[in-house]
Order: structure tokens, then C-alpha cells, then sequence
């Protein structure tokens, strides 16, 4: 970036400039450049919108402080004119200046300036009527005569031009001046009063800041001072709980959470977003940056455009460039310089530069599509371009069904998903608001592919952007890798202009669906049984479903939380739990046989018992898992290999048996479409119904729960209280990428004679049944360790001893 473009106080150091020059009345300005002109052409233009007339002398090659205003010759050969650093932040009283100059009839007056350090800049000698006797450029301790400076600001006559030679180097201190001064010519020095600082260094650069904000330089700052030394821009939102310690600056519409502390002589530029929990202290962060949540910035710049994740922290002195990603709990150290376009990992270290790595995402797709905070990761532009190239992997012609939740940013979204896949010869079915179960049955009624977009379950400010195969499922590994290459690439195909998808919004959508849900789902007893059960359809899209679905079960049911509320797309843990100790006490007090309660989109499902009681997800899986068995009595149940071994004992209990898979969602899939499956579960809350579906299905599950209870005429808490306490214990361990498979060796050698299973990750049982899992997470600088022992304290103490094996493996 051309130094005059850094801001100071959110306005670039030039513009100060300009609006000094305004206020004393020099309205025509030539502006000289040469490094990324045409970056300071485009942010000013002519100068009209600062009430100036500026053009623009070019240099094609350096030519010095003498010869670059020489360039300019033409515009100012006319009358005297003043010469001004672009990078310099000064508050001098100008017309005093130029009235010195008019006074003593000089050819050339050198402003100068009193500073604690010469050795910077050039120093100057001048007698008692102002006339300079003597220069020296950036001198040593031992050659310092004098604390007066050269500030590089001159008042001169146009005469002057004939001591610079065009079109070669030529520097007015170290050339022209001393050549004027032999002759004997009259250059005088004006020792000004006021402010002055040379931005050229990091910390001169932080100086400037913290002066502006201390009114020690006077400029005009842009906003309204609400407080004491906090300064506030047009369109700021600033919530009142967010702590603020003047002297502060906040930029044109950012945004300022609860919960998050901006301290002393930080500035925050336009379109900031600082999220609830993080601390910034002497921070300069310049426009369009995303601050997440937690996260410590003290002393540091970060340049436009970067998105800083959650729990960093960036020391004192440390410049992070535009356009950077700086990970989940990462440490940049103190005079660090990370250069634009650069990456850092999560968890990373860094305590040198980094300046040749480039910036670029390992894995496109994560645990549940692509995910990321909306407007900050996942933008507009990026879903054009996913959308894009996963149409790029499919025939011109093809159709997909496009499905969204609540929420207003998948709505956006979705609109410009939709715009790509039509301009990549793709025909689209736009289902608008559907619960995600009902996105993937319609998927697989003749599209080629699907593509859901809805809020991070848990996390309400980000969304993922599913994918679908042509039957509802995620997309597996190797159709991930391929649309990952598409993308990378950016090998987009495009369509001739015949060749434009067609858009159509097919009708009666849950209608089809609870007919096929209920054709394919024994409900058989559930009219006979008087069953009651309540039903929270906690504000999300399975309330659009189930007026429809109860009614022709014949179930007597009291629904809650029925309406579409676009502010809650989804829910925080805290929230959930609240939500489910409500159902609880609804059914315990309306002598219901149970409770449910789905997730936003329909996905997942909860449980309380007949007494009011939260069923644990885990514990969840158990009770349906027995149920299903107990019914069955044969065939296999689809179980990842996190789950606890009780599963197997509860299945082979009953004569079925279990099918252990990967904890990938796609590979439950897999197993749950298999002939044979006759039930899956994650232990999350997602359950599969093979019978109607091979996706995690929230209605289907609850549809059969209710045909299962109903017929055995058993509560939920006898089935639950027949069935062995499970130990399981799970922790997560930051883990750079670049050790995660010497991590997995290591795992593998500490094992030794055990029994190791490598399923998914790697599983070590010991020989009394105990196990514990190690799985590097293929998304995040992360390792994931569960253990399972007869009671918590042994399997606490497996989780103790391979952590520290992760650990040695990652320092």
C-alpha cells in the first residue's frame, strides 16, 4: 500500500494532508506518484468530493524529491507554490509559512521543525534573520549540530526549476539546495510550530493514531465524540454493554458487540466487526475486518479485508497484511509481519514473518458442507462460485432442487446459488422453506444433486452450504475432491445463452412427503393406544410439516412453538436445554407418554420421558436402538465407532447385531441404505428409519417412536432403566496440521500389543474391554480423543494417558 493511503483516524494520511491544504486555501494540487499510482488516483480522483482541483504528475522511474516536483513543471511554472509530503501528518499553520517566504523575498523557504531524534531526518543551521547556513542528510550521533529538521515542506519560486535537471534523479536537499546556496541565492528556514511525524515506520505509524486521538495534531476526525476521547462514525452500532476507554475511534458502520472491550488509542475502521468477548488495546485495524469472538489484539495493525477467528491473539508490534485468515487460537508474536493473502492455522504459533506461503483453504468442505460466518467466509461471491462449480461436475441440463431454512442470510444465499446454476445450464427446483429431511426425500425424486443452505446448528451468525447427491446423501468423499478441484481451479462452465437453466417451484411438497413417510413407517396400534405426546417444533421448519402428519396419525398431540421465527434460525446449547426442561415440565403436567422436541430443520430429535425427564442424546440412541431390536429381532443397526459398546450388548440382546462406521455422516448413510439395516443412529440426535429413508430424519424417527411405543405399551423410562449405564468421555486437542500424522504414528506405536481397530481414526481396547479412540479432525487444526471404561474416573484416566501421547506428538 502507497503510504499516503494508510489511515490514520480512518482517513488516509493524504487526505489530512489535502484538507490541511484546503483549510489554508491552496486549492489546486498536483499530486506526483510513482509506487501503485494509480491505487492514490482511484481513492481521490479529480478532487472534487474534497472541494479541490488535484491532478496527477506520473514518474516512470524515481527521480528524487527535486526531480519529481520538476515533473510537474508545467502545472506550476506560473507562481510560487508549496511542496508537501503526501506521508507526513502535520498540523502547521501554512499561510504563516508562505507570508515568511513573501516577507524575506525568498527563493526557497525550508520549513522546519524541532524533534527529540534528528538522526531520521536531514538536520539544518540557520542564522538570526532565517537564513540557512547549513544541511546534512541523516546524520550520525557524532556529526548532530542541531535538533532543527527538515520536514520536506517548501514554499519556492518557480525559478528554482532551473537548478533540476529533467529526467534524472535530483534531491533538493542534497543537490539543489547546496548549489543555491553557493550562489548565494536566498534560501531561508522557517522553524515552525504545531505537528509533525513522519510516518514511515510501525511505530511512528501507531504514534500518529494515538495522537490524533489524544488531540496533540489538529485534524478532523469524522464523527461524533458520544463521550470523552470516544469517537463514534455515521452508522456505528455500538452496543451498550461493549466496554470503551477513550481515546477511541469506531469506524462508519461497524458493529461493536456486548461483552467486547476496546481500550486506548484503538482505531477500528469502516464496516468492522468486533464480536462479543474480544479486547483491543493500541490496535489499528483498517476497513472490512472481521475481530471473532475472545479474540486479543494489542499493539498490531491488520490490514482491510482479514478475518480474524475466534480466541486469537496478536501481540504488540506485529502487522498482519489485507486479505489475511488468522485461525481459531493462533499467536502471532510481537513484531511479526504476516504478508497479505497469507493464512494462519489454527492454534498456530508464529514468532517469524511470513511472507511466501500463500493463502489458500486445505479442505473446502467440513463435517457439515461448507461452513463458515455469514458475510465474513461465506459470502455471495463464494456461493456463486461453489454453486458454479458443482454445476461444472453435472451434465448441462441436469436438475437440482435448491432448499433453504429460516433465516434471512440462507434466503440470500440461496437466491444467488440459484442465478449460478441456471447460468451453468442447469434446471432448478426451488422448494423455498422446507425442513433438511424433506430437502434430500425431494432430491432424490429425479434431481441430479441438491443443495441446502441453513444456520450452523448452534452458531447463529454462520451457515453451511450442503451438497447432495442424487439420492438426498451427502456427497461423498470423492464427489467432494472432484467439485474441491472444480472450485480451486475455477473451471466454471457457462452457459450459451439458449442454454439458461429453467426455474420452477414444484407443488404440494408435504403432502408428498408425509404420504411416502407414512406408507413406508409402521403406525400400526398408534390410534388404538390413546397415546399423548407432546410435540416442540422449537419455531423451525419441521412446525410445517407436522399440522398435517398428527392429524392423520390419529395421535392426541399438543404441538408448542408451532411459528416460523426468522430471528432463532437456530439454537444455542443453553438454549436447547432450556427448551427441553420446558417440555419436560408440559408433559409431566399434561400426563403425556412422552415429549419430542426437532431441531430447527427437522433433523434431529429429542427426547423426555412420561415424567418430565430429559433423555440424554446418547442415551437416546439406546432406547431406540432397544425398541427397534426388540421388535425386530433380527438384521443390523448402523452405529459410529464413537458409540459406547452397550449398543452391541442392547443389540445382540434382542439377536441383531451392529454394523460399526466411520463418524462420518455420509458413511452412516452408506450403511443405513444397505438391505438388512433396520436402524441408525449418531448419538447426536440423528436418527435413520431404513424403511423410508437413509438419512438422519427427525419426523420419520418420531413417527416410528410412537408406533414402537404404542405397541409395546412399555414408558420410556422402563426401557431406559432396563439398560446399563454407558461411560463415555470425549476431549478435543489443538493439533497443527503439519503433526497430525506423526500424531496418528505415534498413537499407533504407544498401542503396541493392544487390539487396534482402525475403523475410523484409531481405536486401542485394552484387554478388560476398555477403549479409547484417537481422530484427527479433517476440517480443523484439531484432534478428537473419546475413552470408555466401566465407570467416569477410568475412563477419565484413559483420556489423561493419550492425551499426553497427542501431545508429546504435537509440541
Amino acid at each position: 500500500m502507497p503510504k499516503p493511503l494508510l489511515p490514520v483516524a480512518n482517513r488516509p494520511i493524504m487526505e489530512h494532508v489535502l484538507r490541511l491544504l484546503k483549510r489554508h486555501g491552496l486549492n489546486e494540487t498536483v499530486v506526483t506518484v510513482q509506487f501503485l499510482a494509480s491505487l492514490v488516483k482511484n481513492y481521490f480522483g479529480d478532487g472534487e468530493e474534497l472541494g479541490m482541483e488535484l491532478t496527477y504528475a506520473n514518474e516512470e522511474k524515481p527521480l528524487g524529491t527535486a526531480g519529481s516536483v520538476k515533473n510537474a513543471e508545467e502545472a506550476l511554472k506560473d507562481d510560487a507554490f508549496l511542496v508537501i509530503s503526501g506521508d507526513a501528518l502535520t498540523d502547521f499553520d501554512l499561510t504563516e509559512l508562505i507570508n515568511f517566504h513573501k516577507e524575506k523575498g525568498a527563493l526557497v523557504t525550508v520549513c522546519l521543525t524541532r524533534v527529540p531524534n534528528p538522526l531520521e531526518f536531514g538536520i539544518t543551521i540557520v542564522d538570526e534573520e532565517g537564513k540557512v547556513e547549513r544541511f546534512l542528510e541523516k546524520p550520525t550521533w557524532g556529526q548532530v549540530f542541531s535538533d532543527t529538521v527538515n520536514t520536506g515542506i517548501y514554499v519556492m519560486e518557480p525559478e528554482v526549476f532551473d537548478y533540476v535537471e529533467p529526467d534524472v534523479p535530483v534531491d533538493w536537499s542534497g543537490d539543489v539546495f547546496p548549489q543555491l546556496m553557493k550562489e548565494g541565492k536566498p534560501v531561508y528556514g522557517y522553524i515552525a510550530e504545531g505537528y509533525w511525524e513522519d510516518v514511515g515506520t510501525h511505530e511512528s505509524y501507531v504514534k500518529a493514531q494515538a495522537d490524533v486521538l489524544e488531540g496533540k495534531v489538529d485534524v478532523d476526525i469524522d464523527g461524533f465524540e458520544i463521550s470523552p476521547g470516544v469517537w463514534v462514525a455515521e452508522g456505528a452500532e455500538v452496543h451498550p454493554d461493549a466496554v470503551l476507554r477513550g481515546p477511541i475511534y469506531i469506524g462508519d458502520y461497524a458493529k461493536v458487540e456486548a461483552g467486547s472491550e476496546i481500550r486506548e488509542h484503538t482505531v477500528v475502521g469502516s464496516n468492522v466487526v468486533v464480536k462479543s468477548g474480544a479486547f483491543l488495546h493500541k490496535a489499528v485495524v483498517h476497513d472490512n475486518v472481521y475481530v471473532g469472538p475472545h479474540s486479543n489484539l494489542r499493539g498490531c495493525v491488520v490490514g482491510k479485508n482479514t478475518d480474524i477467528m475466534r480466541a486469537a491473539r496478536i501481540e504488540d508490534g506485529a502487522v498482519i497484511g489485507d486479505e489475511c485468515l488468522i485461525g481459531e487460537e493462533s499467536i502471532v508474536q510481537g513484531n511479526v509481519r504476516v504478508y497479505p493473502f497469507k493464512t494462519i492455522e489454527a492454534g498456530a504459533f508464529v514468532n517469524t514473518s511470513v511472507i511466501w506461503e500463500s493463502r489458500g483453504q486445505a479442505h473446502l468442505f467440513g463435517a457439515r458442507g461448507v461452513s463458515g460466518i455469514l458475510n465474513v467466509e461465506i459470502t455471495p461471491e463464494l456461493a456463486v462460485r461453489l454453486a458454479g462449480a458443482y454445476a461444472t461436475t453435472l451434465k448441462k441440463g441436469s436438475t437440482v432442487t435448491t432448499a433453504r431454512d429460516h433465516s434471512r442470510g440462507a434466503r440470500a444465499l440461496k437466491r444467488a446459488v440459484i442465478s449460478a446454476l441456471q447460468a451453468s445450464a442447469i434446471d432448478v427446483r426451488d422448494l423455498e422453506n422446507v425442513p433438511l429431511p424433506v430437502a434430500r426425500q425431494q432430491t432424490a425424486r429425479g434431481s441430479a444433486g441438491g443443495i441446502m443452505i441453513r444456520t450452523t446448528p448452534g452458531v447463529p451468525d454462520s451457515v453451511d452450504i450442503m451438497f447432495f447427491d442424487g439420492q438426498g446423501a451427502d456427497l461423498s468423499q470423492g464427489s467432494q475432491r472432484k467439485l474441491d478441484r472444480v472450485f480451486a481451479r475455477q473451471e466454471y462452465r457457462r452457459a450459451f445463452p439458449g442454454e439458461i437453466g429453467d426455474l420452477y417451484f414444484p407443488a404440494s411438497v408435504f403432502d408428498s412427503y408425509t404420504g411416502s413417510l407414512l406408507r413406508n413407517v409402521d403406525t400400526t396400534g398408534i390410534a388404538d393406544s390413546g397415546l399423548k405426546v407432546v410435540v416442540d417444533a422449537s419455531n423451525g421448519s419441521a412446525g410445517l410439516v407436522l399440522p398435517s402428519l398428527l392429524g392423520k396419525l390419529g395421535v392426541d398431540s399438543l404441538t408448542i412453538n408451532p411459528g416460523l421465527d426468522e430471528s432463532r434460525p437456530t439454537e444455542t446449547a443453553d438454549m436447547r436445554r432450556s427448551g427441553m426442561v420446558r417440555l419436560g415440565e408440559i408433559v409431566a403436567s399434561s400426563g403425556a407418554a412422552f415429549g419430542v422436541r426437532f431441531d430447527p430443520v427437522g433433523e434431529r430429535l429429542s427426547l423426555v420421558d412420561e415424567k418430565g425427564r430429559i433423555i440424554e442424546d446418547d442415551r437416546a440412541l439406546l432406547v431406540m436402538l432397544d425398541l427397534v431390536a426388540a421388535e425386530r429381532r433380527s438384521g443390523r443397526v448402523a452405529l459410529p465407532v464413537t458409540t459406547t459398546r452397550i449398543a452391541e450388548q442392547v443389540a445382540a440382546y434382542h439377536g441383531t447385531q451392529v454394523e460399526w462406521t466411520t463418524t462420518s455422516p455420509d458413511d452412516l448413510t452408506r450403511v443405513g441404505g444397505e438391505e438388512g439395516t433396520i436402524f441408525g443412529g449418531d448419538g447426536k440426535g440423528g436418527f435413520i428409519v431404513p424403511e423410508f429413508s437413509s438419512v438422519y430424519d427427525a419426523t420419520a424417527a418420531f413417527v416410528r417412536l410412537i408406533g414402537l411405543v404404542g405397541r409395546t405399551q412399555l414408558t420410556l423410562s422402563q426401557i431406559d432403566a432396563r439398560i446399563p449405564r454407558a461411560h463415555v468421555l470425549k476431549r478435543d486437542l489443538a493439533t497443527p496440521w503439519a503433526v497430525k500424522g506423526l500424531v496418528m504414528r505415534r498413537v499407533v506405536e504407544a498401542a503396541g500389543d493392544r487390539f487396534v481397530d482402525t475403523t475410523d481414526g484409531v481405536r486401542v481396547v485394552e484387554t478388560d474391554g476398555r477403549w479409547v479412540m484417537v481422530l484427527p479432525d479433517p476440517a480443523e487444526a484439531v484432534t478428537h480423543l473419546w475413552a470408555e471404561g466401566p465407570d467416569d474416573a477410568s475412563a477419565q484416566a484413559l483420556l489423561d494417558e493419550w492425551s499426553a501421547v497427542v501431545d508429546s506428538a504435537g509440541r
